[in-house]
């Protein structure tokens, strides 16, 4: 069958292109790829290509499909699979497989399996790790969203903490203690500002760090300090080119103490030295943004991790409970993964948005590869439904949601191109 899809050849060549999907296995799951939203991994991906730890290095004879924010229908199951799943149900996609040691996974490594692509074909491993799970929802963004938001509740369970008695490490971050995000406003960011408030053992304190004014008070508009006071939180937002962002006043904000849990949101040098330098006393700092230089180093305060019991970890993804954690709560409504939403798009967008990614310091863009659509901020659907039925429609929706993408607005854009949510038939020579 042919299909769209945008496939990486190397470093900096990313192309949308119409190709042949072979026809599936007994082993294998065929799905129709509903939504994929897009992760700054992926522009990491493209300036590696074959150097990046997951890309294969024949990339340029067999190239992947990218893209591993992954929801959408089941169309065709082997027959190995034929018990456990059926066609037409919906699915929502755990990339982070690991499967025999491996760091092969969708949307790095697979020449069939990605989700900028119309369909693709999910390979036997996905299923045997569990990692094709069942969804439920309404809304296939909330699907896709759920891959990076268990990135960060992952990133919250990694924390730890320490017992000088017994050295037994207490996992997760401090109950009633102070967490500290630096660089929070992104949209990654404005995930890890509202996951804690839904914690049984919560922090007593968030704050939060940003340069940009705007992204700021954004954040502060979706992600209240009313509705986490609500939670019996208190949410600082600081803007950290200002006074207010200096070390002597976050520390202030702590009576002197020092944070708990400290997480870092952008891979800059002064950013992570800043991190390490407020913990307080067995504070652990999570350095939880990637860097695309593989030899990026900082200074850290050694004198503290052994006199005062600091610690630094890293994380990077998030595994299938974590993925379920974040799905049961967004269906439960306490948490949002629209707050992180700013943008849509087709597929015809998706390869110039994935290079453009730095620049644009947008939210998170959901794109949707079955039909072609620009890249559109939410913001402008008001100006652009004053001569199009479809985003007049849009913007009624999302006003009527906080401004934020939703359930409603997905199935409106999904019929305005026809394309029927559910229950796909089976494209002609499957």
């Amino acid at each position: 069958m042919k299909i769209e899809g945008v496939r990486l050849y190397g470093a900096d060549d990313l192309r949308l292109e119409t190709f042949e999907l072979p026809e599936i296995t007994d082993e294998e799951i065929l799905v129709r790829v509903v939504t994929d939203s897009i992760c700054m991994s992926t522009y990491k991906l493209l300036k590696q290509g074959a150097a990046h730890k997951r890309c294969p290095k024949d990339v340029a004879q067999n190239p992947v499909i990218v893209g591993h924010e992954v929801a959408g229908d089941i169309v065709k199951v082997g027959r190995r699979w034929q018990g456990e799943f059926r066609p037409g149900e919906k699915f929502a996609l755990q990339p982070a497989l690991n499967y025999q040691g491996r760091l092969d996974s969708p949307g790095y490594s697979y020449r069939w399996c990605g989700g900028a692509a119309s369909y693709c074909i999910m390979p036997h491993e996905v299923m045997e790790l569990g990692c094709l799970l069942h969804y439920g929802g309404d809304a296939y963004f909330d699907a896709s969203l759920g891959e990076p938001m268990s990135c960060i509740v992952g990133g919250y369970h990694a924390m730890y903490h320490t017992n000088r008695q017994n050295y037994e490490h207490a996992m997760g971050i401090r109950p009633g203690g102070s967490v500290l995000i630096l660089g929070g406003c992104g949209p990654m960011g404005l995930g890890a500002i509202e996951y804690p408030l839904t914690m049984e053992r919560r922090p007593a304190r968030i704050v939060v760090t940003d340069v940009d004014e705007g992204r700021i008070a954004r954040a502060k508009s979706l992600v209240t300090p009313e509705r986490a006071a609500a939670a019996g939180v208190e949410l600082v937002y600081v803007n950290a080119s200002g006074e207010a962002g200096t070390a002597e006043s976050l520390l202030a904000l702590t009576d002197g103490k020092g944070y708990d849990d400290v997480l870092v949101f952008a891979p800059i040098r002064p950013l992570a030295e800043l991190g390490d330098a407020l913990l307080g006393f067995d504070g652990c700092m999570n350095f939880f943004a990637g860097p695309t230089d593989s030899q990026f180093r900082v200074l850290i305060n050694l004198y503290n991790c052994h006199y005062t019991s600091t610690h630094i970890l890293g994380s990077t993804g998030g595994n299938t409970d974590d993925l379920r954690e974040s799905l049961r709560l967004s269906a439960e409504g306490s948490l949002r993964p629209a707050v992180m939403v700013s943008h849509i798009c087709g597929i015809d967008a998706v390869a110039e948005t994935v290079a453009m990614l730095p620049q644009l310091r947008a939210g998170k863009i959901v794109s949707y590869p079955n039909l072609h659509l620009p890249l559109t901020a939410i913001a402008d659907f008001e100006k652009l439904g004053r001569t199009d039925p479809m985003f007049a429609a849009l913007h009624r929706s999302c006003e009527a949601h906080q401004g934020l993408w939703n359930a409603e607005a997905e199935g409106i854009l999904l019929r305005s191109f026809g394309v029927a949510a559910g229950s796909p038939e089976v494209p002609h020579g499957v």
